[in-house]
């Protein structure tokens, strides 16, 4: 084996462009697969990621303007959507599971001791933390009792913690929050998971309380959101969608077709359609993928045809001195999948090494949050390390057989044509 190597080693150092030349398509074939495969992965994980653990099998519902006039109603109306329609959607369609609701007001002064802030603020009802995804770092969210009783009770987020209690323990403290003509007192029960480090901060507090203090008790709502279940179909999603907007319209005073006064998001079918769309992306990026390495392997498989044809007077030589053709067809194939496995593997680490400095460049930037929720498009661009690893033993097979050939060939021709063979 060792004598084999050798041999190897000497016919490398003796066509080194050749041996550069192939390496170079097989790294090269490698590396494109990892990159665009770890980019589209980074993409599907950055668009997934703004779900987080929303619950996909939720719809929101947004109280809009008009479009139409109706029933000696001028187009144009705001529809504002209150208390009532949530008991309405719970009581009137089966459907509908967990629902919930939100109210946002408008940026508040929050302030403990001589430490002050700027945060948003929203008020809800206490099952958004799970439709949502919501999580604590300690703490509680905002419960039942809460809403029923009113309570001057609030839920901050790491932020806050970190500039107003200098990262201390926030629970059961009394937060402030309101310039110094109307300032409200809330108790502090749980702290929002988040980045400490945000620029921006964002605090939640029972629906009724916010309603009650900020609202003059006005019973609107921004939002009502809900998770349904015992609906499996498309036409199904969209006879609910139907009945639930008539039902709104008949309520509201709008004309059912009229698409604007209230707008539906559902959770659901974006999911699905987003799965579609990253199922499409990924088969193209295979399809490039597979591409560029199937141009490696022919790279690979010319270059061995010219090398085995250049040194076919030399396995003349070598049989003419006792060399079994078997041994001309190992010495080929060993150099063939050395050249190979060798290439293939720097063209591999140097694909997840570039992914995982864009990964880490990544998680460096500043999340982009406006206090409503982090948005990306982008994130953790890696991908199973067995996919890299499978398309190298491609490149590998793909090079044992584009040497067998040649040296096969070669292996057959008789001594004295293989010593005449490039004369």
């Amino acid at each position: 084996m060792r004598e084999l190597l050798t041999e190897i080693w000497t016919s490398v150092r003796r066509n080194k462009l050749r041996t550069v030349l192939t390496g170079f398509s097989v790294a090269w074939g490698i590396f494109m697969l990892v990159i665009l495969l770890g980019s589209g992965n980074g993409l599907k994980n950055g668009v997934m990621a703004n779900f987080g653990d929303y619950a996909i099998n939720s719809i929101d519902l947004y109280g809009g303007r008009t479009s139409k006039p109706f029933a000696g109603y001028e187009k144009g109306r705001r529809i504002r959507m209150r208390n009532s329609d949530l008991d309405m959607l719970t009581g009137e369609f089966p459907e509908i599971r967990e629902i919930a609701a939100n109210m946002w007001l408008s940026q508040k002064t929050a302030s403990y001791g001589n430490r002050f802030m700027k945060t948003g603020l929203r008020a809800c009802l206490p099952k958004v933390a799970r439709i949502e995804g919501i999580k604590l770092a300690s703490g509680r969210f905002i419960n039942e009792m809460d809403i029923e009783r009113r309570r001057k009770v609030i839920v901050i987020d790491e932020a806050m913690q970190r500039v107003l209690f200098d990262g201390r323990n926030p629970l059961g403290k009394k937060l402030r929050l309101g310039d110094t003509l109307a300032t409200s007192v809330f108790t502090v029960v749980g702290v929002g998971k988040g980045d400490a480090d945000r620029p921006t901060a964002y605090c939640y507090m029972p629906l009724t309380t916010g309603q009650l203090i900020y609202k003059q008790n006005d019973p609107e709502v921004n939002n009502a959101l809900f998770t349904i279940e015992g609906i499996d179909t498309d036409a199904e999603m969209q006879e609910f969608e139907k009945r639930i907007l008539a039902r709104l319209a008949q309520e509201h005073r709008f004309d059912p077709t009229d698409e604007s006064a209230i707008w539906l998001e559902n959770s659901m079918e974006m999911y699905k359609n987003m799965a579609v769309v990253f199922g499409g992306i990924n088969f193209f990026v295979w399809i490039i993928g597979l591409g560029t390495l199937l141009a490696g392997i022919v790279g690979v498989s010319n270059i061995m045809l010219v090398t085995v044809t250049e040194r076919t007077a030399e396995f003349g030589i070598r049989k003419a001195l006792g060399a079994r053709p078997s041994s001309i067809v190992r010495l080929i194939l060993t150099e063939s999948v050395l050249i190979t496995a060798l290439f293939g593997y720097i063209g591999m680490v140097l694909g997840v090494a570039v992914m995982e400095v864009v990964n880490y460049i990544i998680r460096q930037m500043p999340p982009d949050d406006s206090g409503y929720g982090q948005t990306t498009i982008f994130l953790d661009p890696t991908l199973d390390l067995s996919v890299a690893v499978s398309a190298t033993i491609v490149l590998v097979i793909a090079g044992l057989v584009a040497g067998y050939i040649p040296a096969r060939r070669a292996a057959r021709l008789k001594t004295i044509d293989a010593l005449r063979y490039n004369k």
